[in-house]
């Protein structure tokens, strides 16, 4: 999976086409991402030693991986992602559209 946590993306498809948000979450085996602001639901939570504030709160839950794009740091604008290695040896991951490396 090309996208990783920390990544500014928007989405493509769903009830939240067209929102922009950091990922929080990476989960590759499953192919999903969490994005901040996005996806949320109402869930019932039992107050327990960690939170111990009970109720309804809101939760961020996952969005299929392939329904999100990365949005180029240079115009922000929804591109893929490809790989190249820089002058070191390094395996980094670039801007399709721009060519502009994404890992700093």
């Amino acid at each position: 999976m090309k996208i990783r946590k920390g990544d500014k993306v928007r989405v493509l498809a769903g009830k939240d086409r067209g929102k922009e948000g950091h990922v929080s979450r990476a989960m590759p085996a499953e192919n999903r991402v969490i994005v901040d602001g996005v996806n949320i639901a109402k869930r019932h939570q039992k107050p327990t030693n960690a939170t111990m504030q009970g109720g309804i709160i809101d939760k961020a839950m996952p969005v299929e991986a392939s329904n999100v794009a990365v949005l180029s740091p240079s115009d922000g604008r929804p591109t893929r992602i490809g790989y190249r290695y820089n002058d070191a040896g390094d395996k980094v991951r670039i801007c399709k559209r721009t060519g502009v490396d994404l890992d700093g």
